[in-house]
């Protein structure tokens, strides 16, 4: 499922917030929002704006978020926190789509991206063939977890860097990329992982190898790491089509001296059958801090241990949960 980082919504409920009277608590998706009184009720349609959007600068609408550079983030307000912006649907020109409907363009909406770390120079797109790493937030597709309910999988430290993807073509050329573009050879810090774990040698053919890139000058090397790093989180054969299973993954990093995020938890038989998948659950499990730091982690990801599709993603049942108190605290 590609994420709609703009869209038609229905607000679920809206509820009063105590001692607040021209704000309310409103539900669209799985997020609480804030939402100004009278603008929108249970029921109503609305324009809902995904954590890290970047509304244009220039409509009336999007005014009251230039002193945050127009960029949606997680916000306390009268100690509610609001993950996400839901405004009117008379924002929009003409006539309101379905719900659903993706209204990122019409809008001129884009996306916040770090600043690329050390260096890399782009060198052309991203290889076709191979997915990108862009994980759905829980609570943008809450059926994920009827679809989870009852099978194994495994919980993952979601490493707070840069997606860094090298692949290995038909050629035998390795091509290493950033989250969204190819980069030209030299001494950035991507490249130099490619040297150092020689992975132009130990990726197979037709293998893209995926991970996040951490240490000092990528974020705020929340690892404290002495040396920039790289742990990989997925590996995907593009002539079969399919991602390794978690368990296949560490395998084939073990074998190639390659280090792995974190698994924090692999849940099993009896236990994953009554496994709490509440949404509460799942935001107390994304909490706690980096190993051997007091720096609070991003968050988890979860995937089953045998690959499943998802019909609620329209593709590979994964996603991600991040930590509440690291969007209010620690993000960028």
């Amino acid at each position: 499922m590609k994420r709609k980082l703009v869209s038609i919504q229905t607000v679920e409920r809206v509820d009063p917030i105590e001692g607040a009277d021209r704000i309310l608590r409103a539900r669209v998706m799985g997020w609480d929002v804030v939402v100004k009184k009278g603008e929108l009720d249970a029921g109503d349609r609305c324009v809902f704006f995904e954590i890290d959007s970047v509304l244009p600068d220039g409509p009336a609408w999007s005014e009251f978020l230039r002193p945050r550079g127009f960029r949606v983030k997680t916000v306390r307000l009268r100690g509610v926190l609001s993950q996400g912006l839901a405004l009117p649907v008379d924002i929009l020109e003409g006539e309101v789509p379905p719900v659903g409907t993706d209204v990122r363009e019409a809008l001129g909406v884009t996306k916040f991206e770090p600043v690329l770390p050390a260096d890399g120079t782009v060198a052309g797109p991203f290889p076709p063939r191979v997915p990108k790493t862009d994980e759905i937030r829980l609570q943008s597709a809450l059926g994920v977890l009827d679809e989870i309910r009852g099978h194994d999988f495994v919980i993952t430290t979601k490493l707070d860097g840069t997606s860094t993807t090298y692949f290995v073509d038909d050629a035998g050329e390795l091509v290493v990329c950033s989250r969204n573009w190819s980069l030209a050879k030299g001494p950035s810090a991507q490249w130099q992982i490619a040297e150092r774990y020689r992975l132009a040698d130990v990726i197979p053919r037709e293998m893209a190898v995926q991970g996040e890139l951490v240490g000092p000058g990528v974020q705020k090397n929340r690892l404290g790491l002495a040396q920039v790093d790289w742990f990989v989180f997925d590996a995907y054969d593009t002539r079969a089509g399919r991602h390794l299973d978690p368990l296949e993954l560490r395998a084939f990093c073990d074998a190639r001296g390659l280090r792995c995020v974190p698994y924090e938890r692999v849940v099993e038989g009896d236990e994953a059958r009554s496994f709490d998948h509440s949404l509460d659950a799942w935001l107390r499990l994304a909490g706690g801090r980096y190993e051997g730091t007091t720096n609070r982690k991003e968050g988890i990801v979860v995937r089953p241990l045998v690959g499943r599709r998802s019909d609620v993603l329209g593709g590979r049942l994964s996603f991600k949960v991040i930590d509440n108190d690291f969007l209010l605290k620690d993000e960028d």
